[in-house]
């Protein structure tokens, strides 16, 4: 390889430069600073090309870069030399050269940085009425469905039902087990302190039916079948194949988001009451190994303190979760624009949405509850 070369003579005929060498982009840092160095005149000037040897883009921007410089002072430009390939490569660069390079964003100040919050702002009441209005779109799809039974897609239903429900059952079982072990274990430490160690049955029946049964179920629904959701619906939005639907004349909420909303109200109550048992087996397990508690006695307690209400009250709230994550998964996924990033942003937005909403709802329905005296 010729490593590139640059020189510049002046004349009575003007001015000449010479280009030499192999103008390739992993060689070109050795003569940049000589091509910036070259300062444009107004009289003729002559590109002596001839012994190039070989030319990329990167060379040919450096060479329409400094024949644009002549050209903006007013000098006549000449090519001499040059290859019919090379010349063809120089006049494309040329002509994709932006004429503004544009600036330099200015450091942000105090209103620029009330602009964004602004913008943030009026974008975050845009997404809340765009998802209203989602919301309101699907529960009227809904309606029709349930009225009119023989539209529901079956197939993709009980599909659904399979992926979002009896998939997710071990993961589940497990999860309601281990918190309530956890909550054996360390309700048990701090009741040994005041010798109520029996409590510890009300502890963990009340604390995994009422709440952290449900809730953590719907925050692993959330991010397993909410963010699968987002993806396969995003997925055929980037491949066009929703507009593909609605050209046929299919309606995408009643084939794509139905299907996944009910499988979701179907199959959330029932991953709930799982994980509810499970999580009452790991606490009498965990009462009975740390602390003496038989299971006898643990399930004696368990109906004697515990009213069925504690369970309803954890599974009245699974239909509104379930609601909530099918319509934010799938709203996400219809924002999906143009490109697998978009997809990839949609589904963590997804992911982060639902489980906030989970938590806020699981918040107002406790107050509620506590308000009624349940």
């Amino acid at each position: 390889m010729t490593p590139p070369n640059i020189t510049s003579e002046q004349d009575s005929d003007g001015t000449l430069v010479r280009i030499a060498g192999d103008m390739l982009t992993q060689s070109l840092e050795t003569v940049e600073n000589d091509f910036a160095a070259i300062r444009p005149s107004d009289g003729p000037v002559t590109l002596d090309l001839t012994d190039v040897e070989a030319l990329d883009t990167g060379g040919a921007w450096l060479v329409a870069d400094l024949a644009g410089r002549f050209t903006s002072k007013g000098a006549t430009l000449q090519f001499k030399g040059v290859q019919p390939a090379h010349a063809a490569l120089i006049d494309t660069v040329s002509h994709n050269i932006p004429d503004d390079p544009g600036k330099l964003p200015q450091p942000r100040g105090f209103t620029d940085w009330v602009e964004h919050i602004g913008q943030g702002t009026y974008g975050t009441w845009q997404d809340t009425l765009s998802i209203l209005g989602f919301l309101g779109l699907t529960l009227d799809r809904l309606v029709r469905t349930l009225l009119r039974p023989w539209r529901l897609r079956r197939a993709a239903l009980v599909t659904h039902m399979e992926e979002t429900g009896f998939k997710a059952l071990p993961i589940v079982a497990l999860m309601g087990f281990l918190i309530g072990v956890v909550l054996a274990f360390q309700g048990a430490t701090q009741l040994k302190q005041f010798g109520a160690e029996i409590f510890v049955v009300e502890l963990i029946s009340i604390s995994i039916l009422r709440e952290l049964g449900i809730l953590l179920t719907a925050i692993i629904v959330a991010g397993r079948s909410g963010s699968a959701f987002t993806a396969s619906i995003g997925s055929m939005k980037v491949q066009e194949e929703i507009d593909a639907m609605r050209t046929l004349g299919l309606d995408p909420i009643e084939v794509l988001v139905i299907p996944r909303v009910l499988a979701l109200l179907i199959m959330l109550p029932i991953l709930g009451f799982v994980a509810d048992m499970a999580g009452l087996f790991g606490g009498a397990l965990m009462s009975w190994i740390d602390l003496g508690v038989s299971p006898g006695m643990f399930v004696t307690r368990l109906k004697e303190n515990t009213d069925v209400w504690q369970l309803a009250v954890g599974l009245i709230k699974a239909p509104f979760f379930a609601l909530v994550i099918g319509v934010i998964a799938c709203w996400q996924a219809m924002q999906v624009r143009g490109s697998s990033q978009s997809v990839g942003q949609r589904t963590t937005a997804s992911v982060v949405q639902s489980i906030f909403m989970v938590i806020a709802i699981d918040a107002l329905f406790s107050i509620f509850f506590s308000q009624i005296g349940v």
